[in-house]
């Protein structure tokens, strides 16, 4: 199996696990970087040792940026600086998977279930914000 295909399975195989600010990991939850740390570190994409944020990840991975989302793809939410703070996985060009919902309070079982925090699938557009795609694959298609 190729490397996007596996980490497509990965990031699909961690659907409706919990939310968890600064989470990295399946036990505990994931929050949005921990979660994309996890998909490419399964592929060896990033180094198994590093703390990125979803900033962090994007510096790292700045040259691979792309002007259109595409399967396997990172999406990364920008604020008003444009500095990334947010970032998903492509599933296709429509719709991305990623840990969300939660926040920095965001820390137990309970609070991801009362904040409705948890990796789901949902359609890219729905930021309403700035958006900057990398492939990580860009040069295994």
């Amino acid at each position: 199996m190729n490397k996007l295909k596996w980490a497509m399975q990965t990031a699909l195989a961690a659907q409706f696990q919990k939310y968890r600010f600064g989470g990295d990991d399946p036990l505990e939850g994931y929050d949005c970087s921990g979660f994309i740390i996890e998909i490419l570190q399964s592929v060896g994409k990033l180094p198994l040792k590093g703390d990125w944020t979803a900033a962090g990840l994007y510096h790292q991975l700045a040259d691979l940026e792309v002007p259109a989302p595409k399967e396997g793809c990172l999406v990364f939410v920008c604020g008003l600086n444009t500095e990334p703070y947010h970032v998903e996985f492509c599933l296709d060009e429509e719709h991305s998977i990623g840990a969300s919902g939660g926040d920095s309070t965001t820390v137990d079982f309970q609070a991801a279930v009362k904040q409705n925090a948890y990796v789901k699938i949902r359609p890219i557009r729905r930021f309403n914000a700035p958006l900057r795609f990398v492939d990580p694959f860009k040069f295994e298609r």
